[in-house]
């Protein structure tokens, strides 16, 4: 499965990901997702992201440039079977990709995918309270803040999107 936007390519993971997925889990920018995590512990995370796929029907994408197939962040729908409710979620791999829109023009698209061909109504995006940036995101898209709704996490804050020509 393969999305595309203006200036990315989303795809389903791949062993051709696992370099620069890897090193995103075993980093710091990882600290908001599990993070910083071993060699080891960071492969299982990333193939956890691979066999989403397998498991349900859909998963996060790799979004890479369109230009020169770089990958920049794991993007997408992620439903772990103890979530409260299924997620679009959203982890640039690099700082040099910071402030470019990728995030943003990622979960777009996949908030479409979502509502399309997923038939999915509303969707959450659980955010650490701590992660500003990824917050903003969240706003950017539309979602709504709610305070009062469950997360998998007790430090986790969250944004409801809803479909298009659904009350929310």
């Amino acid at each position: 499965m393969t999305l595309r936007t203006e200036r990315l390519v989303l795809r389903q993971p791949s062993a051709a990901h696992t370099q620069a997925v890897v090193a995103f889990f075993g980093s710091e920018r990882a600290r908001f997702v599990g993070g910083p995590m071993d060699t080891g512990k960071a492969w299982r995370a990333f193939a956890s992201f691979a066999g989403h796929w397998t498991l349900r029907g859909f998963g996060s994408f790799v979004a890479e440039t369109a230009s020169d197939a770089r990958p920049v962040a794991l993007v997408g729908p992620w439903f772990p079977g103890d979530w409260p409710e299924r997620e679009i979620g959203w982890s640039l791999l690099a700082a040099q990709d910071e402030g470019q829109g990728y995030a943003t023009e990622a979960a777009r698209a996949c908030l479409a995918h979502a509502f399309g061909p997923l038939g999915w109504d509303t969707a959450v995006s659980y955010i650490h309270k701590d992660n500003h940036a990824s917050c903003a995101v969240a706003e950017r898209l539309g979602a709504r803040l709610e305070p009062k709704t469950a997360a998998p996490g007790a430090d986790d804050l969250v944004y409801r999107h809803t479909a298009p020509g659904v009350q929310p």
